[in-house]
Formats: C-alpha cells, structure tokens, sequence
C-alpha cells in the first residue's frame, strides 16, 4: 500500500538543487566568503601567538647578550618579564573577545532582524578590519605596546564580528528551505573552516616579514570583502520579487493539506469565503520581528544553546590553541604548525557536510550529533596521548575536526535555520537572526570560560 507524500519530501528525492536559481548560489557564495574571511582574520591572531609572545618579551629572549632586569624594559616594548606571563595575557585576550563577542551576538541578532542585514554586515566587516590593522600593523609599526589599549581594541572587534552570524544564517534561511538545508547548511557551515583555512594560509605566507603583516593582509581582504557585499548581497528573495523560503515550507503545508481534504463537503462555499478571508490579510501584513525573550522560550532553543555552550568551548580552545601548541610542545616550526592545525579544520569541513546529509536522510538532528560526539571523546582521549609524529598529528586532527567541528556547524547553521523557521513563528521570519544569536552567543560565552584555563 502507498502513502502520499509530501511535497517537500518529494523536492528532495528528486534533487533539491533543481529549485534553485542562480541567485540562490550568488547568496551562498558571498554569504560563504563574507564569514570566511571573518574568521581567517581570527585566525590570524591564534597563528602568530608565538610571534606576538617573542616580540612582547625581548628581556627574556636575550638575557645571555644583555645584562637586563626581567621587570624592567628593553628596547621600550617588553610588556612581560617571561612567556608564562605573555602566554596568559594572550589567554585573557581570547576570553576578552569572546565575551564581547558574546554580548555582541545577542544584540546582533535583534538588530538584524529589524535592519537591513546587508548594512549590518557591511558595517562590522570593514570596521572589524580596521580595528584588526590597528591592534596588528598599527602598534608594531608605531612601536605602541599598551596592555589597556589591545584589551579595548579587541573588545571593539568582538562586538563588530559578532554582525557577522546571525546575518548570514538569516539570510541563508530566507533564501533555502527546509528541503535539504541540513546538506546546503552543512557545506555551507564550512565557511569558517574555509576561512580558518585561509587565515592559516596568509599568515604563514608573509609570517617572515614580520607578524603585522599578517593583520595588515588579512584585514585588507576583509575589507576588500565588506565592499563586495555592500554592493552585491540580495537579503532575500522578496527584493527580487521572488517567494521567500518560509513562504515556501507555507505553500507545501498548505498543498499537502488541500491534497488532503474530500473533494466533496457540505459547505464549498462557506470554505471558499473563509480561505479567501484568511489569505488576503497575510499578503497585506508584514511579518514583525519577535522579541528576544520570545526567541529564548522557543522549543529547543535554550537546550541546543547550553549543548552549544559546551561544544563551543572545545573547539575555540583548538581554534586558538592548536598551532600555538603544535609549535611550544613539540619544538616545530610555527608555519609548519600552522599547517597542521589545517587538518582540524578539514575534518570540520566533512564533518558538517557529511553529517548534514545523515540528518536530512533521517529527518532527524539529535542523533547524529549524539553519535558524533561520542566518537569525539574518544579522539580527544587519542590527542592527549600526544605524538611527534607530523602523520599521526594530522590524522588525530582530522577526526577531532570531523566529531567535533562537524557536530559544531551543524547547531550553528542548520539547526539554528531550524530553530527560527518552526511552525510557531512561520509567520514572524524575523526570528532567525535572533535566534541564531542566542545560540551562538551562548556557545560564545562557554568558549569564553575556557580560554584562559586552556592556555595554562
């Protein structure tokens, strides 16, 4: 005996991507990138660590040449007597933007749903990147070492990187439906291992002319790329007077519904009149942003928050350690271990998609990331058994990018998209953003707690 289908189930066992036009993938390409390129500039810092401890504590460097007090100042540029000291400021500046990366994610949210997201994003990539060439290139060309002024700068660049999310996430979901989003969210969650990638790149290119060069590249393609989305983004569909997705996931309900009903009722009539009531006041209303206490008692939300909370905490202490590491405890170079730690986030790149594509196949989330996670315990076990062999590293970082980051992305894209798009706020598609910054900005205050602990 055969069931009917529904459409949305039938959009995706014919081939989802068929529905899509050409903007769909202009929108994926530039919201990709957009992120991508936020997080290679992040990922510059973690990657000249060493190079920034090594300028920060030249006393420590050259005591055998200069007879030097280990509290006073050489050269007029020794912030700290040792590295341990250099090592937990740098800790402490991790927790710094993470936190008002935190606090930044919660107002995003809410401001992206109110504004036009392309300004929004706009605005915090190019300020970002200025404010990443100032701490950087700025300091050391002008040779300013101030404690106070790297803290305040890297709580401006928190709060201007936290634009970034909650817009892309939203205008991904106005664009792509639910058919199949746990694949085209867990390809496109790999912007920012893409851009980690990217940051490992630039930095180790130019590290030998100095790590300001490093802030100095990394911020002008930022920069380059706020200027691209400015002119190119469409937010979504309805500017181009096209169906936006929820309306979409609406019209499929509503058909499989009709599809449903007998052809024959006692009051045709009755129900002409009131579907025709129903419909013209929704195509004359304008949907409102929800409100943020609304967004927290939404089902799920606050439990993928806490649950993001705890794997976020994991995989920012690889993402700011990692090369940081690889280089002090295993004496390698820092390029080359700005190379390895690529390998975390390859395994995050099939890690998301792979599992994206399970998720959609069992129309389900949570096992899969319950699974996931528990291969992840075992691969952390493997990594704290530590090795210096470079093959054995790269396949270590591998699986823990694949269970930890994949897992990651796919809470931070997908079923946040998930989360903004349920059946109660179908009519309010404003949502999103705010919810999506709820998520990541609780995933962002408990990486936040773990960083300074991680670096001692």
């Amino acid at each position: 005996m055969d069931f009917p289908v529904s459409p949305r189930r039938v959009a995706t066992r014919r081939g989802f991507f068929s529905q899509y036009t050409h903007h769909h993938l202009v929108v994926f390409l530039l919201t990709f990138f957009s992120y991508a390129l936020l997080h290679a500039s992040r990922k510059a810092f973690s990657n000249v660590k060493v190079s920034i401890s090594n300028q920060w504590t030249p006393s420590d460097l050259n005591t055998s040449v200069f007879n030097v007090d280990p509290n006073g100042i050489w050269n007029g540029n020794s912030l700290f007597p040792n590295h341990e000291s250099a090592t937990i400021f740098l800790g402490l500046l991790d927790t710094i933007f993470l936190f008002s990366y935190a606090v930044g994610l919660f107002v995003s949210g809410i401001i992206g749903d109110r504004l036009n997201m392309r300004y929004v994003l706009t605005f915090g990539m190019c300020l970002s990147a200025v404010t990443m060439f100032v701490f950087g290139t700025v300091t050391e060309w002008l040779h300013f070492y101030n404690k106070i002024f790297y803290c305040l700068m890297w709580v401006i660049n928190g709060l201007l990187q936290s634009t970034g999310w909650p817009c892309v996430v939203a205008v991904m979901g106005n664009w792509f439906g639910k058919a199949g989003r746990g694949v085209v969210f867990g390809l496109w969650s790999a912007c920012a291992s893409v851009g980690n990638i990217l940051g490992a790149f630039l930095a180790s290119s130019v590290l030998q002319y100095g790590y300001e060069y490093a802030f100095l590249v990394t911020a002008s393609v930022q920069f380059a790329g706020g200027l691209v989305i400015f002119f190119g983004l469409v937010t979504t569909p309805k500017e181009l007077g096209l169906p936006d997705a929820g309306e979409e996931e609406s019209e499929n309900v509503e058909q499989e519904e009709e599809a449903n009903r007998p052809l024959i009722s006692g009051d045709n009539e009755g129900d002409s009149e009131s579907s025709y009531s129903i419909q013209a006041p929704e195509t004359a209303s304008q949907p409102k942003a929800i409100g943020f206490v609304q967004a927290c008692c939404l089902p799920g939300v606050l439990l993928y928050s806490l649950a993001y909370a705890c794997l976020k905490l994991v995989n920012y202490s690889f993402f700011f350690w990692l090369p940081f590491y690889l280089s002090i405890n295993f004496h390698w170079k820092e390029a080359e271990a700005d190379q390895l730690s690529i390998w975390y986030d390859i395994g995050g790149i099939v890690g998301g998609t792979i599992q994206g594509f399970i998720s959609d196949l069992m129309e389900k989330r949570s096992p899969v990331l319950a699974i996931s996670l528990l291969f992840a315990v075992g691969s952390l076990f493997g990594y704290s058994r530590g090795s210096t062999c470079r093959i054995l590293t790269r396949s270590v970082c591998l699986f823990i990018g694949f269970f930890i980051g994949g897992p990651s992305n796919m809470i931070s894209s997908a079923i946040s998209a998930d989360l903004g798009r349920q059946e109660m706020v179908r009519g309010s598609s404003e949502a999103l953003a705010t919810v999506t910054g709820i998520v990541d900005g609780t995933g962002s205050v408990g990486a936040a707690l773990g960083q300074v602990p991680a670096c001692l």
